[in-house]
Parts: structure tokens; C-alpha cells; sequence
């Protein structure tokens, strides 16, 4: 399985890092804990990111580890705004390089 040509392996390629990508078959509303099985690994060692919006339309970028889930309520109080929901997918593509 060949990786996919990302933001992150392409700058990992162009400053010459040293890497050895950890592939697996994506299966549809799998989650990390899917991803997780799949790589061997702990669900807490998965870093998940959530690509997320204000609704003043300011986008920004959550990480967070695999086996915890986001309070778009508390998100929102921290953030001092009204609310925050995830993006939609072609805002999330824009933001993470995947287009």
C-alpha cells in the first residue's frame, strides 16, 4: 500500500526526515479505535484532529487524543463564543491539505 501524498509527508520528504509510514485499510466511521487495532497501539497514543468552526465562521484546529471526545459546548465557552461545530468537508479539506 503506497502512502498518500500529504502536506506532512511531502515537508517530511523535503527536509530529508526519515520516516516509515504505518498503513492501514480505512474503513468508514471506524474512529481511532479502529485505527488504533489496526496500528497495534494504545487508542490514547492516536492523535486525532477535528477541523471545527466558530459561528463567527473563524475555523480552527483541534488535537486530541483518540479515546477522549470534545465538548463543543465547553469548546465554545473557552473560546469566548456562541458556538463551535465541526466545519464542513470542504472547509476541513481546505484546512488539512487533503484536496
Amino acid at each position: 500500500m503506497k502512502p498518500p501524498m500529504t502536506l506532512a509527508i511531502r515537508e517530511l520528504q523535503n527536509s530529508r526526515v526519515s520516516f516509515t509510514p504505518h498503513l492501514y485499510d480505512y474503513q468508514d466511521k471506524g474512529g481511532t479505535s479502529v485505527s488504533s487495532r489496526e496500528l497495534g497501539v494504545d487508542e490514547h497514543s492516536v492523535i486525532k484532529t477535528l477541523i471545527m468552526e466558530s459561528d463567527a465562521k473563524e475555523v480552527f484546529i483541534v488535537l486530541m487524543h483518540g479515546d477522549c471526545q470534545v465538548s463543543t459546548k465547553e469548546l465554545a465557552r473557552i473560546m469566548g463564543v456562541k458556538t463551535v461545530s465541526p466545519c464542513a468537508p470542504a472547509t476541513a479539506d481546505k484546512w488539512s491539505g487533503y484536496q
